[in-house]
């Protein structure tokens, strides 16, 4: 049953691998021509939230905060593929680190070669927390080192795991559906339902964080 269970999230299982992952792009394909063509209210929705995040973003990134854009683009991809992923037969691409680690690694590695070659010296203090003691000051370069190391794990990590843990819960409960009674089944069918929507904030706020401490790694190489 375990074998069955983590299969539905195998991306050569389902159909074929190519086509699973083609759920990246697909959402572009379901966006009404309106919201291009003319400024509906979808449209102008989006952009005042866009608004509001390019100002988040350019208060944490500071003086040289040309490259907000990025970030508003890496939140709104990583929203728009979490929501697709809560639709039935849809290939959820956020919940393997195939995806998510190719978002985290190429912006991290950007961030590490832009600070350590303009600017070496504060890359180098901030390896030395202030006020630390000269005596753990060798310690302390070591942790940050290995801390610095592990953000592009920790952030597709934590991306892939949050969007898997609500996935397997939901497969769980209903793969029990057949077992149960009539008032059991009215039961699971209104725990899916509550399990659904906090699968939509967990959506939406996994995209935002991986946004934000984007954000700040970005900010500290400046």
């Amino acid at each position: 049953m375990m074998m069955n269970l983590f299969s539905s999230f195998d991306p050569s299982t389902n159909w074929s691998t190519q086509l699973n992952w083609l759920s990246m792009i697909i959402g572009m394909m379901i966006i009404p021509i309106s919201f291009w063509l003319i400024p509906s209210r979808s449209a102008m929705i989006w952009v005042k939230i866009m608004k509001i995040l390019h100002n988040e973003f350019k208060t944490l990134i500071g003086p040289s905060n040309g490259h907000t854009l990025l970030f508003s683009s890496l939140l709104s991809l990583i929203l728009l593929n979490n929501y697709l992923g809560l639709f039935p037969y849809i290939f959820t691409a956020t919940s393997h680190m195939t995806s998510t680690l190719a978002l985290a690694l190429p912006l991290w590695l950007t961030f590490m070669v832009f600070g350590w070659i303009n600017n070496t010296t504060h890359m180098l203090a901030h390896l030395v927390p202030n006020g630390t003691p000269p005596i753990l000051m060798p310690f302390m370069v070591c942790i940050e080192t290995i801390s610095n190391l592990i953000r592009p794990g920790t952030l597709a990590i934590r991306l892939s795991a949050n969007m898997i843990a609500g996935h397997l819960l939901m497969t769980l409960l209903g793969n029990t559906g057949n077992m149960m009674s009539t008032w059991m089944i009215s039961l699971l069918m209104l725990v899916q339902i509550l399990l659904l929507t906090l699968e939509s904030a967990v959506a939406m706020i996994q995209a935002y964080v991986f946004a934000i401490l984007s954000t700040l790694y970005s900010s500290e190489v400046n």
